[in-house]
């Protein structure tokens, strides 16, 4: 009775039995999820049958195709692609690295390595000595040493953060920008400690930019352990590396965003987005990032349409063509919103993995937080509640053409994902499909709370 109160003190307009039809709905949308889901059906095809989706790839031009096959299936009022030109780097070869010599004696011990993406290749076998880094502070300190040399740069996760995305948020400014903070100083090549939590040697990927300031030199991730042992050996002493990479950039590639839509049957001009991102990296199946976010997002459509939902607001289910290596989706989708001068009222993204939901992250102002936290009540059954904080790469620029969108996204437990992530071992058999269809439901329910009743000022 206390959870109802609290939430017809949040709206005042509502009534009890208003409440009580709301937790009815929700139920009916999670029975749906839960008994006929087609979510991990979708996954499967997404992954085994597509596979990794490079922006800028065949692969990821076929995901879109199947996207909008699949969402005219479920019978969508309107699909459509909105065209959008991505990156087009490609890996170019086998990356390589190895230790060539220790304190002067020849050895040969081949390194687990993959090249950061958006690097460019190292025009040959590089071979130098190691200057091996905990940290930026310790480079500036070392910064005579630097030139000539391999820099490698220790980015393990702080184990004693235990929201796993602030730890990554930590250590990936070394993968960000750690190649050009070493080319600054004569670098000749960088290494580093994969940006994983997991106890073994898959290196992992991931997005870096260069300053068009320094050189552009080639940078690659190391299986964990390697890392590990590459830097224990450092300290003891001299060690000499070899690396090959072969990274290079096409002319920006022709792409779409996936757009259906619901249309609103009372306020149609007031836009709700869902979505998640259909690219990944080249060298997995993109299971969790974001194929879950993909098929979660066409499961809710599905859904919506199997139960005859008519919703009162506009509600879009986008599967957006570029993230990991430039964002170029979502700020496409953004810059046609301003273009059309949409009104878009919320926007929810699933970006963090197929994992067992925990919470939805709102990001709004303080005021807004207090009036939405209430809703907790009816997510609490499904194992969430309304946390601040949160959104994605792709609908943050909707933030940029209206301050007043409030953005939102799905926040699964998290510590397993970063053993998976940008790393071969993201496939569909990691995926849990009652985990998988949980995020579906959450999602479903706090879309059809914002569809019902709005947005508080």
């Amino acid at each position: 009775m206390r959870k109802l109160f609290l939430l017809m003190f949040c709206w005042p307009f509502l009534t009890q039995a208003q409440v009580n039809q709301d937790s009815i709905i929700i139920k009916k949308m999670s029975d749906e999820i839960m008994t006929n889901g087609k979510a991990y059906d979708l996954l499967r095809q997404l992954t085994k049958q597509i596979g990794g989706r490079l922006a800028g790839s065949p692969q990821q031009q076929n995901a879109a195709i199947w996207g909008q096959r699949n969402m005219a299936a479920f019978a969508a009022d309107k699909v459509y692609m909105q065209p959008c030109k991505t990156p087009n780097w490609q890996r170019g070869g086998k990356d390589f690295a190895s230790v060539v010599g220790f304190n002067g004696k020849a050895m040969n011990q081949p390194l687990a390595a993959l090249a950061l993406g958006n690097s460019l290749g190292s025009k040959g076998l590089v071979e130098a000595d190691l200057l091996a880094v905990a940290d930026f502070d310790e480079l500036e300190k070392r910064k005579a040493e630097v030139k000539g040399k391999i820099v490698y740069y220790h980015s393990m996760f702080d184990p004693t953060i235990v929201q796993t995305f602030g730890a990554y948020g930590k250590a990936g400014v070394y993968r960000g920008t750690g190649a050009s903070r070493a080319a600054k100083y004569g670098a000749v090549g960088v290494m580093l400690h994969s940006l994983s939590t997991a106890p073994d040697n898959a290196p992992h990927t991931g997005g870096m930019k260069y300053d068009e300031d320094y050189p552009k030199i080639p940078a690659v991730a190391l299986g964990p352990n390697d890392a590990k042992e590459l830097y224990a050996k450092a300290k003891k002493g001299m060690v000499r590396v070899q690396m090959q990479t072969y990274g290079y950039f096409l002319p920006d590639a022709d792409e779409n965003n996936v757009v259906a839509e619901i249309k609103g049957a009372t306020f149609p001009n007031e836009i709700i987005t869902i979505g998640g991102h259909l690219d990944s990296w080249d060298v997995n199946e993109g299971a969790h990032d974001d194929g879950a976010g993909i098929v979660q997002t066409m499961e809710i459509l599905r859904m919506m349409k199997a139960i005859n939902y008519i919703p009162k607001r506009t509600i879009r289910f986008v599967l957006f063509a570029n993230e990991e290596n430039g964002g170029r989706g979502g700020a496409k989708y953004a810059e046609l919103a301003k273009l059309n001068n949409e009104k878009h009222v919320f926007a929810l993204e699933s970006d963090a993995g197929g994992f067992t939901p925990r919470a939805i992250g709102i990001t709004c102002s303080s005021a807004q937080f207090k009036k939405l936290q209430p809703w907790s009540a009816l997510l609490k059954p499904y194992g969430t509640e309304i946390t601040a904080g949160g959104g994605g790469a792709d609908i943050g620029p909707l933030k940029t053409i209206d301050e007043n969108v409030i953005l939102a996204g799905l926040v699964p437990d998290s510590q397993r994902y970063f053993d998976l992530h940008h790393a071969k071992t993201d496939v569909f058999e990691n995926v849990n499909k009652r985990e998988l269809l949980l995020g579906a439901v959450n999602m479903a329910a706090i879309v059809y709370l914002v569809d019902q009743y709005g947005v508080p000022k």
